[in-house]
């Protein structure tokens, strides 16, 4: 059994990291988050000391170090802009640690974590879920298997309405979420690159604090995407039954479906990561360096 702690416990994707925890048969020692509405943590771990403010964290834990409590996995669900000083703390206390996509906000960031992982015994693990999906992994090896000199036409659509609390919390400030590209789009680009080949050239349209729109080609794919937190950018047809997400990946005129099957792919992370697999610091460069030039551009 392995000991973790969790920083951000009140976010929305913390519960998926709790279960694969407990399913992994693992145990949460502490969490921490400035909000303190983790009622959650009753159903996974109501042993979990908690707190609210990082110096108190900070201090049980070097309590528990000192006692000769192991810390094995730091899991961070922290607003994007702290992830790189919470992975800081993870390999500093001698723990692995497993964060949530993005990784960091910048490629220079992922620089300076590549050069700190190696002065600690410590692995920094990303969370990227969609590449343990059943039917991207099939997409893949379709594309593999097929014609070698094939490139496709891709449209991606991404659009999941937020209301006004969105552009006041930290999700709207491009300086602490990375913009639009960054924190809604970072898992489809990561699984664009993984499947068709690296960027050969990219064009963004738009780029505002609601909406995205641009053009991507890659080694195997031309990919005309376009990401929205507006609910006036929904089909009408989706609107009108009040559904208030739509996201649709075209290959050709196929339309690709995975909409379900996300039910387990954190466990599925945590079980690679603590197998000696998972997905590090390399496997992110490429995604964060473009969503990064979407901003810029």
């Amino acid at each position: 059994m392995k000991n973790f702690l969790l920083i951000g416990a009140a976010g929305y994707v913390a519960p998926r990291h709790m279960k694969a925890i407990k399913e992994t048969g693992n145990n949460l020692l502490a969490a921490l988050d400035p909000n303190d509405s983790v009622g959650i943590l009753d159903s996974y771990f109501p042993d979990a000391d908690f707190f609210t403010e990082f110096e108190r964290f900070d201090r049980h834990v070097e309590k528990l170090r000192r006692s000769g409590v192991k810390i094995d996995y730091v899991s961070i669900c922290s607003p994007n802009y702290l992830h790189d000083a919470h992975i800081r703390f993870a390999l500093r206390i001698g723990a692995n640690a497993i964060c949530e996509k993005p990784m960091v906000l910048n490629p220079w960031n992922v620089d300076a974590l590549a050069e700190i992982e190696k002065e600690y015994p410590g692995k920094i693990y990303n969370i990227l879920q969609l590449r343990l999906h059943p039917s991207v992994i099939a997409l893949k090896d379709k594309i593999q298997n097929g014609p070698v000199d094939k490139v496709y036409d891709i449209d991606l659509q991404y659009i999941t309405s937020r209301g006004k609390w969105y552009h006041i919390s930290w999700k709207g400030d491009e300086s602490k979420s990375g913009g639009i590209a960054t924190n809604i789009g970072i898992h489809f680009f990561d699984m664009l690159l993984w499947i068709f080949g690296d960027v050969v050239k990219s064009e963004v349209a738009e780029h505002s604090k609601t909406k995205a729109v641009g053009k991507l080609q890659l080694q195997r794919a031309n990919v005309n995407w376009m990401l929205s937190v507006k609910s006036s950018d929904l089909p009408t047809e989706v609107s009108s039954q009040g559904i208030r997400t739509y996201r649709s990946l075209k290959i050709g005129e196929d339309e690709f479906e995975f909409s379900g099957g996300f039910e387990d792919l954190h466990t599925r992370n945590y079980e690679e990561m603590m197998s000696g697999e998972g997905f590090g610091i390399e496997d992110v460069m490429k995604s964060i360096d473009l969503v990064s030039k979407t901003r810029i551009n």
